[in-house]
């Protein structure tokens, strides 16, 4: 099993002499994506270098400092601490299709070598019909043994996803990841269909993540390591949930993906494919070797940063360091200083 550099967390350390440490090595890149996602086209974040490795801090623009304060937190973990024990050795993943048409969903497919597809719907703009021709299409090119989700990334209202689900059950969907936007939506819909609620959103965005159980609105917990704080705070969640979980990327590069895959081997339980598989959604990569996927699995490795790789993509940081000295404020006065294996 995978050796992590430093394992454990040693003796308390100020936030803010920490910080003075890391802050030198900070680097930004803006990586340009090829089809929109998530209604963008350039991935943007910044890079942190400390005794255990890289960490990567890429909280979307829209988040403000106290939500970025989770992202940062995973970036600190990874790159003072490092992560817990793996369980296991690779981690096996879902191709993500964008909300782009069918010959173009068939073909991502086709290419991925997963057994598993995640399939975008509900994006704005586009029609139900679009949606039904691309969960079709994916649905053929990966064959009847394969697995189909779906992510609505919230888009829709309970009565459009139980019509929706409805249709698109036809496909035999593995389950639907966040069909709806509030808890009170998802376990309305829970009564209403037969196919499997995935909370994402609800989880990573929400002050107590712990409620998606309790208000009885998900079958199965998608996690996702820098929204959530980092490795060990997104492995608490789990067992505190109590729900089969699914690790999924927030469209990083290889850095942050390697916090994810870090998460996924520490689980002690996986049933569900994870949703790591997402350099190919970025049009480059920070790292010599980018975590991609062979047959379906990747790696259990971390990502070390090259300064070749990096350079292509490389910005000024000041903007950077102005969001993560924001997001810090609302981290706790005192953190760890890593101990060596």
């Amino acid at each position: 099993m995978v050796d992590w550099p430093v394992t454990e967390p040693a003796r308390p350390v100020a936030t803010a002499e920490l910080l003075a440490e890391l802050l030198p090595t900070l680097r930004a890149f803006a990586i340009p994506m090829p089809v929109r996602f998530r209604g963008t086209t350039l991935r943007e974040g910044a890079l942190l270098r400390g005794p255990a490795g890289w960490g990567e801090f890429s909280p979307f623009p829209e988040y403000g400092p106290r939500e970025c304060a989770r992202w940062l937190g995973c970036a600190l973990e990874a790159a003072t601490v490092g992560w817990p024990p793996a369980v296991r050795d690779s981690v096996p993943v879902n191709v993500t299709v964008p909300a782009v048409g069918p010959e173009q969903a068939r073909a991502i497919v086709a290419g991925s070598g997963c057994r598993t597809a995640k399939v975008k719907v509900a994006e704005p703009g586009q029609d139900e019909s679009a949606d039904v021709a691309r969960v079709a299409a994916v649905r053929d090119a990966i064959g009847p043994d394969g697995m189909v989700r779906v992510d609505a990334n919230g888009g829709w209202d309970v009565d459009t996803a139980e019509r929706m689900l409805t249709a698109l059950g036809d496909f035999g969907l593995e389950y639907a990841e966040q069909p709806c936007a509030t808890l009170a939506e998802l376990a309305e819909l829970r009564r209403r269909v037969a196919v499997p609620v995935a909370a994402d959103e609800s989880i990573r965005r929400a002050d107590d993540p712990l409620r998606v159980r309790a208000a009885g609105a998900a079958d199965i917990v998608v996690l996702k390591a820098q929204p959530l704080g980092g490795v060990r705070s997104a492995l608490r969640i789990a067992e505190q949930c109590g729900l089969p979980a699914v690790v999924s990327s927030a469209v990083d590069t290889s850095v942050g993906l390697a916090a994810g895959v870090a998460l996924a081997a520490a689980l002690p339980a996986l049933e569900h494919a994870c949703g790591l598989a997402t350099m190919s959604l970025l049009a480059g990569d920070v790292t010599a070797d980018p975590l991609v996927p062979e047959a379906g699995e990747l790696p259990v490795r971390p990502a070390d940063v090259d300064p070749d790789a990096l350079a292509g993509w490389e910005v000024d940081p000041a903007g950077w360091r102005d969001r993560l000295l924001a997001a810090a404020s609302f981290l706790p006065e005192r953190l760890f200083r890593p101990g060596r294996p």
